[in-house]
């Protein structure tokens, strides 16, 4: 069946995107507003992009009300934010964040987390998250009025202890993060637990086996 996504609302967009492209990584996302509260909210529109510098992208929608969401007008204003891994144990408590909650109220609070600061930026981590990005924005890309994608530059990065095997090798426990990622229809989840393996061919042994 074709889809025509030039004849697509945004909502047929996003439904059609959220539910193909699965499973995406969640980013925690914490900014500061101007009057200092400090804003939490999870974003599915995400993941790493570059390594020269090392950038991180997330995309803004829009709120439900068509107006651009806390998250943004903080990243815009502060140039920065900080983009925290959801594990299993942390779920309940990210989705919570979700809460269409005015302005002014911390969805930290309501979700019984905590925050701790942060290596170089003003804005705090969230505590108990297992690998935390400090990013500044590098760039905003404009999409529509209120939506927006922003390119964070990893500045510092925060991994709990017991999943760093080897710290100068850069080398983590990764199954151990026990992350989530986000599916379809805006409330379904998967755990990263099942895997499988698949060593990456070589042009060497592809030709090599044609030889045999």
């Amino acid at each position: 069946m074709l889809f025509d996504f030039e004849k697509m609302t945004p909502m047929q967009c996003f439904e059609f995107l959220t539910g193909t492209v699965v499973p995406r990584p969640i980013a925690l996302v914490t900014t500061v507003s101007p009057e200092g509260i400090v804003n939490a909210a999870p974003f599915s529109f995400f993941n790493i992009m570059g390594i020269e510098p090392p950038v991180l992208a997330c995309t803004v929608l829009p709120g439900p009300d068509g107006r651009m969401k806390d998250t943004g007008r903080n990243i815009l204003s502060a140039r920065e934010f900080v983009v925290n891994l959801v594990s299993e144990s942390m779920a309940e408590a990210m989705n919570v964040t979700c809460i269409d909650a005015p302005a002014d109220v911390e969805e930290l609070g309501l979700a019984g987390l905590q925050t701790v600061a942060s290596d170089v930026l003003k804005t705090p981590r969230v505590a108990g998250c297992p690998v935390a990005f400090e990013c500044v924005l590098h760039a905003d890309v404009p999409l529509s009025t209120s939506q927006f994608i922003a390119i964070g530059r990893i500045v510092r990065a925060h991994v709990a202890d017991a999943f760093v095997v080897d710290g100068a090798k850069h080398i983590f426990d990764t199954p151990g993060l026990r992350l989530i990622g986000a599916m379809h229809a805006a409330k379904w989840y998967a755990r990263t637990s099942d895997r499988f393996e698949m060593v990456r061919p070589t042009w060497a042994e592809w030709v090599g086996r044609k030889l045999i």
